[in-house]
């Protein structure tokens, strides 16, 4: 096992078992090794769940949710504020391994984990708020009011880029509602997810929650991924990831009529006007465009500036690029760290093939890094590209830090560029005029789940629902009424009259 000593702190050990129902299982399939994206070196293996430790770990969840259910929603709350403290005081060793495994800067790492905190906090407060509605019934002497209820076992897909982040946006909430959650993480980040659940099943143990609550399998996509999907047991799949796979789950669980809360694909942009204030902008575009290199369902991935400020805002975007440090993501300083993985590498070399065969011209960047002990992680260099809003390349999102500027003459023109992609998660808009800020934000404006002014496309507040249209799936995860998609409502309607009239005055007999 690789030598950082956060790793035997947080119990991880040269081979973890893949599944977990509260307890980790002695799981039988295959080895999986977790790879440091900064020098391709095994950081330990993990042996995945077989079928059979599948059927286990989702039998034990339904079992465990049985009795959940029946616990007041204030006392589940009590549980997940201990999840949070538990979290609080292992941030540091859990945020060195998010940057390890993932290649995020140390600073994005904590951050990540502050998120699962910060969602803690707010399903504390949301055990108490599970609000109904009462309505005034049409018949005399009658009452309606609308309820919610647990809706289940909930299976949660996360992908690498967040780890952890994302199972608590879900886990948390599922957990206040009175649900039970099984969760499969993604093959590039399995010791996250191990580290989590050893953590988690402390807490839960330590109080006599039932035992299966809280669910692991890390496993191929024939023992855990494809079974999880086609489950009826699982009233509800949250899966975060590609369009492609999105689409792939979707089909599946829409027939057997289940639930899906997706959380897929996103090609930013971001709108600069001529009022905009260029530092706030350029520094905005900056961290959106290059943040955990560019693996943000939120990154910047097109910038539409208008004519008047194009020329100033490209020449300091590229000496601001110039400047930027790549190297180690533990390391004090780095601002952009590795990719994932060689694939990734080669799919951003590809598109910035095919941008510039479309007619694009890379500014800055487009070359795979190299330099002193980046020579054997999977490095890239920042990339922007002159791009024309016709370009064919404008329409895909590449998960890398590639950057697409497109010269605009006008609002409405900036405003159509923005949407017309199939993908509608995150867009921003840098402007001091109000007028251009409100249309924005209009419903003639943004056609995104988020809008922003005088911000850029990433960094979102666990306080409002995230998510997007489109091919972004339409799902919302975090604050706002969130919540909801993790209970089934329910209309009740009371008669405390002698008679039975009937709805819409119907008369019977």
């Amino acid at each position: 096992m690789s030598s950082h000593d956060f790793l035997a702190k947080l119990g991880l050990e040269a081979e973890s078992p893949g599944a977990a129902a509260g307890p980790f299982l002695n799981t039988t399939g295959e080895v999986l090794t977790s790879i440091d994206p900064a020098t391709n070196t095994v950081i330990a293996s993990i042996r995945q769940a077989s079928a059979a430790d599948y059927e286990t770990v989702v039998s034990k969840a339904c079992e465990a949710y049985d009795v959940w259910r029946t616990w007041p929603a204030p006392k589940r709350g009590e549980i997940v504020r201990q999840i949070g403290d538990a979290l609080r005081e292992h941030k540091d060793d859990l945020g060195r391994l998010v940057s390890l495994e993932t290649g995020k800067i140390y600073q994005e790492g904590l951050g990540e984990v502050q998120e699962m905190i910060d969602i803690c906090d707010f399903a504390v407060g949301l055990s108490r708020q599970l609000y109904g509605l009462t309505m005034h019934s049409e018949r005399p002497g009658h009452r309606m009011y609308e309820q919610w209820h647990p809706i289940g076992t909930v299976g949660i897909i996360s992908a690498f880029n967040f780890p952890v982040a994302v199972w608590a946006w879900n886990a948390m909430l599922a957990f206040v509602c009175g649900d039970a959650c099984v969760w499969k993480p993604s093959e590039f980040a399995p010791l996250c997810a191990i580290a989590v659940q050893k953590l988690t099943q402390e807490v839960l143990a330590r109080n006599d929650v039932p035992e299966g609550l809280s669910g692991l399998l890390i496993g191929s996509l024939e023992d855990v991924a494809q079974p999880l999907t086609e489950d009826r047991r699982i009233p509800l799949i949250s899966a975060t990831g590609s369009c492609r796979m999105g689409k792939i789950v979707n089909q599946v669980v829409a027939a057997r009529l289940g639930r899906c809360l997706l959380e897929l694909g996103g090609n930013n942009a971001i709108v600069v006007r001529p009022s905009a204030d260029v530092d706030m902008a350029i520094r905005g575009i900056l961290f959106g465009a290059v943040g955990t290199a560019g693996q943000r369902c939120t990154t910047t991935r097109r910038v539409f500036l208008h004519s008047e400020v194009a020329g100033q805002i490209t020449e300091r975007l590229v000496e601001a690029y110039g400047q930027v440090k790549i190297g180690n993501p533990l390391d004090e300083g780095t601002l952009v760290g590795p990719l994932v993985h060689k694939l990734a590498v080669e799919q951003m070399m590809s598109a910035i093939v095919t941008a510039k065969s479309q007619g694009g011209e890379v500014l800055v960047g487009g070359e795979v890094y190299t330099e002193g002990a980046c020579a054997e992680g999977n490095f890239v260099l920042p990339t922007i590209v002159k791009a024309t809003k016709d370009m064919e390349i404008l329409q895909t999102e590449t998960f890398a830090p590639l950057l697409y500027l497109v010269e605009v003459d006008d609002l409405e023109e900036a405003i159509a560029l923005n949407n017309n992609v199939p993908q509608g998660l995150s867009s921003a808009i840098f402007t001091r005029d109000l007028l251009e800020a409100e249309r924005f934000l209009s419903a003639l404006g943004s056609d995104c789940g988020i809008a922003n002014v005088n911000i850029g496309t990433s960094g979102a507040e666990i306080g409002g629902a995230f998510g997007g249209e489109k091919e972004t799936g339409g799902g919302r995860e975090a604050g706002s009424d969130s919540w909801r998609a993790y209970m089934r409502r329910q209309t009740c309607t009371i008669n405390y009259s002698t008679e039975l009239p009937l709805a819409q005055g119907i008369s019977f007999g």
